[in-house]
């Protein structure tokens, strides 16, 4: 499948090599630049991602220390780059549909390998494949998958934290996100959750471990010993700042040393990761002392002489002479022509009320709604909401919450309950479909049904998406929906409806639902007016 013989390097650092690798990177750029951009907006804004600047610059520079290898390498040119770049291109309408960027961006990793598959060959990209397969620590997580990492490592997170402050002799108690030392409760808030050392660290590890000459197992225990550090560190900060906060106050936990505390604990993980790096290079060893070059470094260049297949010609060969390579240039024409109608096409989701007009008088039920706190709207990022509290003639309140999206485009969607509520203190001790008899509403309606417990709280919570005509219970359901009628409606409107009554002292579980299937049924026939279908 290959065919051109003649040096890697050659083409590489010929002249005439760079105008026609920056076409490619031109057409990428075009179809490619919203996906881009957000990637470079996340890296920016969500110190999460801060380190993705990192990203290429380092790949970049691990592929120049290869350049010797490069000069081995015979052939170069294969078709077997176009597959990767038809599926690539395929996958991105793939992700423009569903309004997922992670797919765009897997999209253009998979392009990016059948281009050089296509005018490296198989030897070529085998000899890059590390810098290269890097590239994909800069991608950000899908919404859906970090909210959940996230909320994990804020409850792992703050468990540690109060067995540190135990360890101190504090008294603390975790309540899920929540660490109650008496007078003062701690909020570990999402931005706390760890993932701000993991992501950087985890990703500075693989390439200490790549650049490790040691054996594999050490490599990758190198790599992998990074997760515990990121996790215990952070565990211990929140430990620390717990103790300053029962002794000090709230000021330890704000301003200028909540933000020096981070940078410090994140320089102590990196002397702990090469601190792991000295002892495992000292484990068999035999008291042999080694430079700083000798076990950390690229890979030494070996003497290889150039097969026979490399010796036949030493004609400098541009890439127009690789058809693989202009094969694949001549696909983008078509995608640039039909993603520029797929990406400006505009959203036109029917009218709608707004959530301001919502009645707070509904039969017997008397209502009052509030505005929601600031930092909340910031993270969920919705177009329209309804936060209200509504009494009837017996029983405690029912709260109401709905968020409504003009647009679920990526980036931008519906939080699931069942990753935002243990983030609220809150545990579910149970979670299941139950369907309600709609009577007046004129249909049975499945919702999820969770039972969330906090110290001796307790509470009853429905909840179900209501997304363009549709009542759906399933996230992937929602997010399948999300692609179906972008593509055949280009419409990704929809709204989640969450309702929450306590079981009180004295009732049981039993009557919170009767109590959420009786509220239900009143606000269901109301629901198409602020909801389009």
């Amino acid at each position: 499948m290959e065919f051109v013989s003649t040096s890697v390097a050659e083409i590489l650092f010929k002249r005439r090599f760079w105008p026609m690798a920056a076409l490619p990177v031109l057409l990428l750029g075009i179809i490619y630049h919203q996906g881009i951009a957000y990637m470079v907006k996340m890296w920016y804004v969500d110190e999460n991602y801060g380190y993705g600047f990192f990203v290429p610059l380092i790949s970049l520079y691990l592929i120049w220390q290869r350049r010797e290898r490069l000069r081995t390498m015979g052939r170069v040119g294969t078709w077997w780059g176009l597959p990767l770049v038809l599926a690539g291109l395929g996958l991105y309408f793939i992700g423009e549909l569903s309004t997922l960027y992670v797919l765009v961006h897997l999209s253009l990793f998979l392009v990016v390998i059948g281009l050089l598959l296509s005018t490296l060959g198989g030897r070529g990209v085998k000899e890059i494949a590390f810098p290269v397969f890097f590239l994909l620590t800069m991608i950000p997580l899908p919404d859906f998958l970090y909210q959940g990492f996230s909320a994990r490592l804020q409850l792992i997170s703050s468990g540690l934290g109060v067995g540190i402050l135990k360890l101190m002799g504090v008294t603390a108690f975790r309540e899920g996100n929540v660490i109650d030392l008496g007078p003062i409760q701690l909020q570990v808030a999402e931005a706390c959750s760890g993932l701000r050392y993991l992501f950087p660290l985890s990703t500075l590890a693989l390439v200490c471990a790549y650049l490790y000459r040691e054996t594999r197992w050490k490599r990758a225990f190198l790599f992998l010993s990074s997760f515990p550090i990121a996790i215990f560190l952070n565990g211990f900060r929140i430990g620390v700042t717990g103790l300053l906060v029962d002794h000090y106050g709230r000021g330890p936990a704000e301003g200028f040393f909540h933000g020096f505390s981070g940078w410090l604990l994140f320089v102590c993980s990196l002397l702990i990761l090469f601190g792991e790096m000295w002892i495992l290079g000292r484990i068999g060893a035999r008291g042999k002392r080694r430079s700083l070059a000798e076990w950390f470094g690229p890979p030494p260049v070996k003497a290889e002489a150039v097969g026979k297949e490399g010796a036949l010609s030493r004609t400098p060969v541009s890439l127009l002479s690789s058809p693989a390579y202009l094969v694949s240039l001549a696909l983008f024409v078509p995608v640039i022509m039909a993603s520029t109608q797929l990406v400006s096409g505009e959203e036109i989701p029917p009218s709608r009320a707004t959530f301001s007009d919502f009645p707070m008088k509904l039969g017997s039920w008397a209502g009052n709604s509030y505005p929601m706190e600031e930092e909340y709207v910031k993270a969920l990022r919705f177009d329209d909401y309804l936060l209200a509290d509504y009494r009837g003639p017996v029983g405690p309140p029912v709260n109401l919450y709905i968020a409504y999206y003009r647009s679920q485009k990526k980036g931008q969607s519906a939080h699931s309950p069942r990753t935002c509520i243990p983030g609220g203190g809150w545990e579910i001790t149970a979670l299941e479909e139950r369907r309600i008899d709609a009577a007046r509403a004129g249909e049975n309606l499945t919702v999820n049904r969770a039972v969330i417990q906090r110290g001796t709280e307790k509470q009853v919570v429905y909840y179900w998406f209501q997304q363009r005509g549709r009542i759906l219970t399933d996230e992937y359901r929602v997010k399948f929906y999300l692609f179906w009628d972008a593509l055949t409606k280009n419409r990704t409107d929809g709204a989640l409806i969450r309702l929450t009554a306590p079981v009180a002292k004295g009732t049981s579980d039993s009557d919170a639902d009767r109590l959420l299937a009786e509220f239900t049924r009143e606000i269901r026939p109301l629901l198409g007016r602020f909801i389009p279908h």
